[in-house]
């Protein structure tokens, strides 16, 4: 059984507020874990709010975003070099909260672009550099779990081929793959052939509709997606990821210009029964063929 979880980032981008009846809400609502963005490395400021969610008793994983400062495909050597500190650092963060996955587009800064594709170098700075995390990661108990995104937010990963291609290529056992419906939804031919493809590497999913909006509710084919984690035999976390008006420098970075649902708790509240409804149905679907081979032997 998947475990289901909420990103923060309806509510947050900082995790600074006073979230304690936002977490209260999200246990109460049947979600097994949050999604918690870091964005800066004071341990105990995740140890403190990772204590809040284990007396809650939800879970928790990590996501981030790395800014031009933090990016490994940097042509200065120190940035690169920085970037790599940074992320052990928020790996260290993640560890603090109680989370053993960490997951994003750790690879490169976010939304810095060059005019043109990812060159030989790029790549190579890039494998090089995660794979030194990932060896850190390793000694924390947490996996990374690389998420590709569209092509207007980086140029290193935009795409299933490459996702993979760049997990080959970093090998290590905590550099994993994680999977967004919505880049997916405009990067890939099929979404259901791209969660194949990732899925020897896949730790985790978020459910996100095209428009950001409440899962369900726009028109990604999730009958494709839940029946492709289905035929993969996932079992790892599933996370729903939306974007609102607020917080206004994350509505300003995600080009959200107008409201994507009522509020953040009637987007949790519908989201999480739409994937209970989905995932229940691709359960029930696949019984009744694996009891139709049965009977057809």
């Amino acid at each position: 059984m998947n475990k289901l979880g909420m990103n923060m980032f309806v509510w947050t981008m900082s995790m600074d507020e006073d979230l304690s009846n936002t977490f209260t809400f999200l246990k109460e609502t049947g979600f097994d874990f949050v999604e918690l963005p870091v964005n800066d490395v004071s341990l105990e400021k995740w140890q403190r709010i990772g204590q809040q969610l284990s007396q809650l008793e939800i879970g928790v994983q990590t996501c981030t975003i790395c800014g031009p400062e933090h990016s490994l495909i940097s042509p200065d050597p120190a940035v690169r070099q920085a970037s790599v500190t940074y992320l052990k650092q928020v790996v260290d963060c993640s560890r603090a909260a109680g989370s053993s996955i960490l997951m994003g587009p750790l690879y490169a800064g976010f939304k810095q672009f060059t005019g043109k594709p990812a060159t030989a170098e790029e790549w190579n700075w890039s494998v090089t550099g995660m794979r030194e995390v990932a060896e850190y990661a390793q000694t924390q108990g947490v996996t990374l779990a690389i998420e590709y995104l569209n092509r207007f937010e980086v140029y290193l990963l935009t795409c299933a081929d490459e996702v993979v291609r760049y997990v080959e290529a970093v090998n290590h056992p905590n550099c994993r793959v994680a999977f967004d419906t919505f880049h997916a939804n405009m990067e890939e031919k099929s979404i259901g052939d791209a969660l194949r493809k990732c899925a020897p590497y896949l730790v985790h999913v978020q459910i996100s509709e095209n428009d950001r909006s409440t899962p369900g509710q726009g028109h990604i084919n999730f009958e494709e997606v839940f029946a492709a984690l289905q035929e993969v035999g996932y079992e790892g976390p599933i996370a729903i990821e939306a974007f609102g008006p607020n917080p206004p420098e994350l509505a300003s970075a995600t080009h959200i210009f107008r409201p994507m649902f009522e509020s953040p708790e009637q987007l949790a509240v519908d989201g999480l029964a739409f994937i209970k409804l989905r995932s229940e149905s691709e359960r029930r679907t696949g019984a009744e063929e694996t009891k139709s081979e049965i009977l057809a032997l």
